[in-house]
């Protein structure tokens, strides 16, 4: 019976602190399975947007570079998620410094990716709503500070909420074989307030202004097609070309917010398992790509060229994407 017990453990040598190997049913292995193939799609289709909106000149606009950043902190979640989905089907044979390390990153990137969620609202915001003082307002180098400030704050802020689990390792978890991260009741109130409350409530309003004024413009667009001259052309094309990525994004925020309010609710409550909590934020990430391939046909071409090696050649940084 001892020689039993003992092969379940986590670390049998240490009988009476170790944790028990988790028991899954059918249906939690095939949970794991696809969870794993979807942070394995997830990490390899925003490595195609990173390369995508990194080698091609032209693509580095305000937006893209906005996207670049997303993609970046998906990435990297899809690929912190892996750790986590090995827990779920084995033991944590890490230590608990490499754990500390592992809930300290996976909590800046979801940072990150709010934070990102942010700035995307805004860029949305001001060029569909203030769109004359929209190539002013927001630059390359604006959004580039803006991003390093995002990536910052989530650092920090991180560091500050995680203090006590990074400078005592193993604080809350009750036995060796188990990555288990955390805070007091209070600090996790006030996270969930700063980290999820706040930034939702502000991207649902953004989106909510954006949606009104991008269906009064395009209603506005429609009514006036006939009386378009030459010379007001190019605004109208100028304005498709902002309600288009309007669009477009807002399905990347709308996806977050059916993923990531779930996730929330259901990581506060603890009313599903963990894994099913992590299949959910999971989701998001690996959509994101998709709607890309689906609404902007520069990605498309950008995967054609990269699967093509065509980008190996020289000069293919000049490439015209739009």
């Amino acid at each position: 019976m001892e020689d039993q017990d003992g092969a379940e453990l986590c670390f049998p040598q240490l009988l009476n602190v170790s944790c028990r190997k988790p028991k899954t049913s059918q249906s939690d292995v095939v949970l794991i399975y696809l969870l794993f193939f979807i942070c394995v799609f997830t990490v390899t289709l925003n490595l195609l947007i990173i390369i995508s909106v990194s080698h091609f000149r032209q693509l580095h606009t305000p937006t893209n570079l906005l996207i670049l950043s997303l993609a970046v902190s998906d990435f990297l979640f899809g690929f912190m998620t892996l750790l986590d989905v090995h827990q779920q089907t084995g033991c944590w044979f890490l230590g608990d410094h490499i754990c500390s390390l592992h809930v300290y990153v996976t909590s800046i990137v979801l940072g990150a990716s709010i934070g990102n969620m942010i700035l995307i609202s805004v860029d949305r915001y001001v060029a569909i709503c203030d769109p004359l003082h929209y190539p002013t307002r927001v630059t390359v180098t604006r959004v580039k500070m803006c991003v390093c400030m995002c990536w910052m704050c989530s650092v920090f802020y991180n560091a500050f909420l995680l203090k006590d689990f990074l400078t005592q390792p193993g604080l809350f978890r009750s036995c060796y074989g188990r990555c288990v991260g955390g805070t007091d009741s209070i600090s996790r109130m006030i996270d969930a307030v700063l980290s999820s409350i706040a930034p939702i409530t502000v991207i649902i309003i953004l989106y909510m202004r954006v949606f009104v004024t991008a269906v009064s413009q395009a209603r506005a667009m429609r009514s006036h097609v006939a009386a378009v001259t030459l010379q007001c052309s190019g605004t109208v094309t100028t304005k498709k070309s902002e309600l288009k990525a309007a669009r477009t994004l807002g399905a990347v925020v709308l996806g977050f917010l059916m993923c990531y309010c779930p996730y929330f609710f259901f990581s506060f409550v603890e009313v599903f398992p963990a894994i099913f909590s992590v299949f959910l934020v999971c989701i998001s990430p690996c959509l994101n790509p998709v709607i890309y391939a689906l609404f902007y046909p520069w990605f498309r071409k950008a995967l054609r060229l990269i699967f093509s090696l065509q980008i190996l050649q020289p000069g293919s940084r000049e490439t015209n994407m739009l």
